[in-house]
């Protein structure tokens, strides 16, 4: 892959082998099964990337997860859009660096094969199985439209000997070829109110997945959507298709990833009257905003990398052409240096629109992304499903305020990040801007409710922020620099990876600071280091790896002897050398438990040092054999990848000032890799540089304004910082401000990102972050400034008692770095304060079985 997928996408791919694995023996075994099952993830997560990863994995086998390649692997990949086939063929190629163009096959209308051929993906959409279509011509006796000869033979158009239809029938009853079928937004096709489309026929998406006359239903179907209820509800309810368990990707860890944007910003009118135009000049205004914010970051930044967003005009069903023009007449009068070619549109009627005095050319929806010369799109809804393009960034919408669903589809499409990654610290850089001209409160707090809830409708990830009327809040002038000095100094945590390999992340680690020139020859030094480990455990474990390289050397088995005559039977053991393929069998299986490259580079350092061998192949031969022997030691596992864990932690933390020096992007490919450890990491927090803050809330089409607060880290114009605080977060705010040498507060974010301070704990077997809600500053008499960490919560919460724990592990090992560390909470009309600092309330803490009883326990004291 040219991408190291995420923590979650690599576990999805797991998952989603692990099913394939299951089918393909389920499909060639003596019942020859059927089955199916689906990948849900939301908008952003990446499905494409994840199927990559699989394709590559299904053809040429992935020592990671100990999948074996399907030598007749082939895959359908289907959906209801040619243009959206076309887009997922790209990106499944710009993904894969094993995937060649050749492997990636769209079936046009002069595709002709008996069958399909293995280690391929082929393309299809509807439009080419619907009935008249060329390719689906002559499978159906009863068509019609099929040329005949004077005796009533058939005539095959194009003189073509096979229909598509012949070819997926020849390829599954092929024992030697394996048929997956992927459907693409597997929700469509799959209606509600029985099997059958126009004139009472199946839908094209069912004939494929149950058959259709002679030709057999598609042995392995794979459904792949962010809402799959309807396909999955299908599946269930087919009598000979086995459902095997659905892969669902966490919602959260997308939004923790990065890869799709923290906030969705809501304009609306204050009032009620014609205010399109005034918004519609703000959204040109913001669009200028987030061109010249791109702009500095990208030159700040010096990797080349740049944006240009875009913004998504959209229109009504039936718009008046003219009207759009004086739309387009309000941006370039608002903004004249936009160049007045840079407007495109993609409305259904695919073809150029006169739109007043402007004459605006039709863009395929999956070609708009690359297109950086448009910068403004016209659509109605055609780009609310299907496609995504990251650059736009501002959405203007004149749909009447009835049409939420149509506003929260296209919402989830524009979602995104443009660089797929969390920009450190810029809220700006990491929202989307829709103003709603047309629509009222109480329609906006239903678009809202619906993007922040998620729903089967749009398929939308809950966790997404969604500020009305929100602010920008910038570093407060006010703080000194001392005090951000202390801040970036404190240490968060990041989660540990479940399926860690640590071997890979230190190959990885090593290849980063090589290439950013931190750790010239990083990479031999790294292997350097392993092979003093494996040389080491060679030495401690002679006598193991003796007699595993016995084992290795031999076979072993029975021969079965039967009299005849007697009718007797008898078991004789026998012992054979191996030969060069058994060895090498075992050595490969030893090199997915050390990694291949630590496994090449070892056996060239042991056959190098080995002086009994009569040449080098021999010595190679030896070096396979010991190497194939360390990989039968558990032991020989667990202490190398303990020995590669510490080495690239302690790089981590020798070199983590040159890392803080280098850009945004480099620096995240650091933050990846220290990610990948076993066990939780430790990172330094990031100085945000601009926080977007709602200023109101909306609740039950009631507008309520937020209090604002003086001497926050982040603040507006007039110093202050609205916030939306509960009862106990208000008393803990004053009480916190009000003490002797107070500088400043920090709101610290519950979401993940590289501003917010982040604790692990374990809850239920799984493990978490804990964001506590508040840091507090001060400054002693000497001028040094002292942090304090406060977190009020309820002690309702389930996993109360486990927060606290995480807290108490994080206080006995960063305790140093705060003067206080302490958890607040209401019990029995009490607010009461747990120090975490102190050994004894850790202690307590950790044998609590719920918060409440560690609140109620004589350690607790009243808070304030």
């Amino acid at each position: 892959m040219k991408f190291t997928l995420k923590d979650y996408q690599e576990e999805a791919v797991g998952d989603v082998l692990d099913r394939l694995d299951e089918a393909r023996e389920d499909w060639h075994g003596k019942r020859k099964r059927i089955s199916a099952f689906s990948l849900t993830a939301t908008t952003g997560a990446g499905k494409t990337v994840m199927a990559a990863a699989v394709f590559e994995a299904l053809f040429y086998g992935n020592d990671d997860h100990e999948f074996e390649a399907d030598p007749g692997a082939v895959v359908i990949w289907f959906s209801d859009d040619p243009s959206l086939n076309e887009q997922s063929k790209w990106r499944l190629h710009q993904a894969s660096d094993k995937l060649t163009v050749s492997d990636l096959v769209t079936v046009e209308n002069t595709f002709s094969r008996e069958k399909f051929e293995p280690g391929k993906v082929y393309f299809l959409n509807t439009q080419k199985l619907r009935s008249g279509s060329i390719l689906v011509r002559g499978h159906d006796p009863d068509d019609e439209s099929l040329e005949k000869t004077a005796t009533g033979e058939r005539l095959m158009p194009d003189l073509r000997s096979h229909t598509i239809w012949d070819t997926i029938q020849n390829t599954i009853e092929d024992p030697d070829l394996t048929l997956y079928l992927v459907l693409d937004e597997a929700h469509r096709g799959m209606r509600d109110g029985g099997n059958t489309g126009e004139r009472g026929r199946p839908t094209i998406v069912k004939q494929l997945i149950n058959g259709t006359g002679t030709v057999p239903g598609i042995p392995i179907v794979w459904g792949i959507s962010a809402t799959v209820k309807r396909f999955n509800d299908a599946m269930q309810g087919m009598q000979d298709r086995i459902k095997l368990p659905d892969v669902v990707v966490d919602s959260k860890k997308v939004q923790d990833s990065g890869l799709i944007k923290d906030t969705i910003k809501l304009d609306v009118p204050d009032e009620a009257g014609d205010f399109a135009t005034v918004l519609l000049r703000r959204g040109t205004e913001r669009l200028r905003a987030m061109t010249n914010a791109w702009a500095d970051y990208s030159s700040a930044q010096g990797q080349g990398e740049s944006v240009q967003p875009l913004m998504v005009l959209q229109v009504p069903n039936n718009p008046d052409p003219d009207e759009i023009g004086r739309w387009l007449d309000t941006i370039f009068e608002t903004w004249p240096e936009l160049p007045q070619d840079c407007v495109a549109n993609v409305l259904g009627e695919h073809r150029t629109e006169q739109l007043g005095s402007y004459s605006v050319p039709y863009v395929e929806p999956e070609r708009v992304q690359e297109r950086e010369d448009i910068r403004i799109l016209i659509a109605k809804d055609a780009i609310s499903t299907g496609w995504d393009c990251p650059r736009a960034e501002v959405m203007v919408s004149f749909r009447a305020a009835s049409d939420r669903t149509h506003i929260t589809q296209l919402l989830g499409r524009m979602v995104r990040s443009p660089l797929a990654r969390r920009i450190p610290g810029n809220d700006q850089l990491n929202a989307v801007d829709c103003l709603l001209p047309k629509f009222d409160k109480v329609a906006v707090e239903a678009v809202a409710n619906a993007i922040m809830s998620g729903s089967d409708a749009e398929g939308d990830t809950p966790l997404k922020r969604v500020l009305i009327q929100p602010v920008d809040l910038l570093p407060n002038p006010a703080m000194p620099q001392a005090l951000w000095d202390k801040f970036v100094s404190l240490p968060s945590q990041s989660l540990p990876k479940k399926s860690a390999r640590p071997v890979k992340r230190l190959t990885a680690l090593a290849h980063e600071m090589a290439h950013d020139g931190i750790l010239p020859d990083a990479g031999k030094k790294a292997h350097a280091a392993m092979h003093k480990v494996l040389d080491r455990l060679r030495a401690d474990l002679a006598g193991d790896i003796a007699k595993a390289r016995k084992d290795v050397l031999t076979v072993e088995g029975k021969t079965l002897t039967a009299d005849i005559a007697t009718g007797g039977t008898s078991f004789d053991d026998f012992v054979e050398a191996a030969d060069y393929a058994v060895i090498e069998d075992a050595y490969r299986r030893a090199g997915r438990i050390i990694s291949p490259d630590l496994a090449t580079s070892y056996s060239e350092h042991l056959a190098a040092q080995n002086e009994d061998a009569e040449d080098e192949e021999e010595a190679l031969i030896d070096a396979h054999t010991d190497i194939a022997a360390l990989g039968l030691i558990d032991a020989v596992k667990v202490r190398l990848e303990q020995a590669a864990e510490d080495l690239a932690n302690d790089w981590l933390s020798e070199y983590q000032e040159a890392i803080a020096k280098l850009s945004d992007k480099r620096r995240d490919a650091y933050r990846e890799i220290s990610e990948l450890s076993a066990t939780p990491f430790d990172v330094k927090l990031e100085k945000p540089a601009l926080r977007v803050q709602p200023t109101r809330v909306l609740e039950g089409g009631q507008e309520t304004v937020l209090p604002c607060f003086p001497d926050h880290l982040l603040c507006d114009p007039d110093g202050m910082c609205p916030d939306e605080l509960n009862g106990l977060e208000t008393k803990v705010q004053a009480v916190e401000m009000d003490r002797e040498g107070r500088v400043g507060w920090y709101r610290n974010p519950s979401r993940t990102s590289q501003d917010s301070l982040g604790i692990v704990y374990d809850y239920a077997g799984d493990t978490l972050l804990l964001h506590p809600d508040f840091l507090f500053f001060s400054m002693d008499e000497g001028g040094a400034v002292i942090a304090d960490i406060v977190d009020p919560h309820g002690d309702f919460l389930a996993d109360g008692a486990s927060k606290l724990r995480g807290l108490a592990d994080y206080a006995e090992k960063h305790g140093a770095n705060f003067e206080r560390i302490e958890a607040v909470a209401e019990v029995d009309g009490n607010v009461l304060m747990l120090d975490l600092k102190k050994q004894d309330v850790r202690d307590m803490v950790r044998s609590v079985a719920t918060s409440k009883e560690a609140y109620r326990s004589e350690l607790s004291k009243p808070y304030g």
